[in-house]
């Protein structure tokens, strides 16, 4: 833990970092006009978030991909920065946050107004990317395959690890994408999934993995300056499925993926109410499980408030994520 004070100076870097350059940034994307559009089946109360800025994941991926270049350059310079092995979960960021921008801006001003890409379509990029990403963890940094609670001793898995790790990824991705969807909701919730990851790498003592993770959540709290309720901007796809995406890559570069439906409950709630929703309704030919899903919409539904909702859900990841870090400790 001697490298917790500078990881946490890390942070605090980059969360000022992108609160300076969120404000210009936010006046850019309402010039052009890169506004969010609503769906109509959405609680009432959501239709004064129409045009409201979007694709404000860059605001906290153009830091992190600064900083961890700038700490990269200095380690090849012989200054300890962050190492090579980084620059995978940097390009996971990179790669799905322009995966995501893509998708964002059909939705805005493509011929796919209003729905962005074929879900198909990105399906496919995100497993062939992912595939090929979970290669490299396997064979080119030999990361670990898996660690559970209790055993002392790495579990092989062989080459079926590359399609797991490839699930995890594309999984993982498209859960934070279904918590997008609430003002800060996202963001708390990843900003506290990557800083339990963080904890867990600087236990084993990958202190390169613990920087990235410590960087995106200064990044991301400087995005929640922006992105309170009321929000001035959204994350969008392009925040959304690069947070998921690295947040996967992180989990299984440490070895304890297993641990990711702890400390990602949320996430992990709502891809599951969106999936029985859909199977239940095709099931019972038009019956709903849930009055609307993501289950935060449910939720809102049922009479929360979206700040309830929101804080309410971020203290159940809060109270997961220390337990997932204490499970790791066993």
């Amino acid at each position: 833990m001697n490298n917790m004070p500078f990881v946490l100076s890390l942070a605090g870097l980059s969360f000022i970092m992108t609160v300076i350059w969120g404000g210009p940034l936010l006046r850019v994307l309402r010039h052009f006009k890169i506004g969010k559009l609503i769906r109509v089946e959405e609680p009432g109360h959501h239709a004064v978030k129409m045009g409201t800025p979007t694709m404000g994941g860059v605001m906290f991926i153009a830091p992190v991909v600064l900083l961890t270049l700038l700490l990269n350059w200095a380690d090849l310079q012989g200054v300890a920065g962050i190492g090579q092995s980084i620059l995978v979960p940097l390009i996971v960021l990179v790669f799905f946050g322009a995966l995501g921008a893509v998708d964002d801006w059909q939705g805005i001003r493509g011929a796919r107004r209003g729905e962005g890409m074929t879900a198909r379509a990105k399906l496919i990029w995100q497993t062939v990317f992912a595939l090929m990403i979970a290669y490299v963890l396997k064979y080119g940094l030999q990361v670990p395959d898996l660690y559970l609670p209790g055993v002392n001793v790495e579990l092989a898995l062989g080459p079926v690890y590359v399609l797991i790790a490839a699930f995890i990824i594309v999984a993982e991705s498209n859960a934070i994408n279904f918590t997008d969807g609430l003002d800060g909701l996202a963001g708390l919730i990843s900003a506290t999934a990557f800083a339990a990851y963080g904890v867990i790498a600087l236990m084993q003592g990958q202190v390169f993995v613990a920087r990235f993770c410590f960087i995106l959540v200064g990044a991301l709290f400087g995005f929640l300056w922006f992105n309170a309720h009321p929000a001035e901007l959204f994350m969008g796809d392009t925040g959304s499925l690069a947070l998921g995406a690295a947040l996967g890559v992180v989990a299984l570069m440490t070895g304890h993926w297993a641990l990711l439906p702890v400390i990602g409950i949320v996430p992990l709630s709502e891809a599951l109410s969106s999936t029985l929703q859909i199977f239940y309704f095709k099931w019972t030919k038009g019956k709903r499980l849930f009055k609307m899903a993501p289950i935060h919409l449910h939720f809102e539904l049922l009479g929360w408030s979206e700040t309830q909702v929101v804080q309410r859900f971020w203290l159940i990841a809060l109270m997961a994520a220390l337990f997932g870090v204490a499970l790791a400790l066993v």
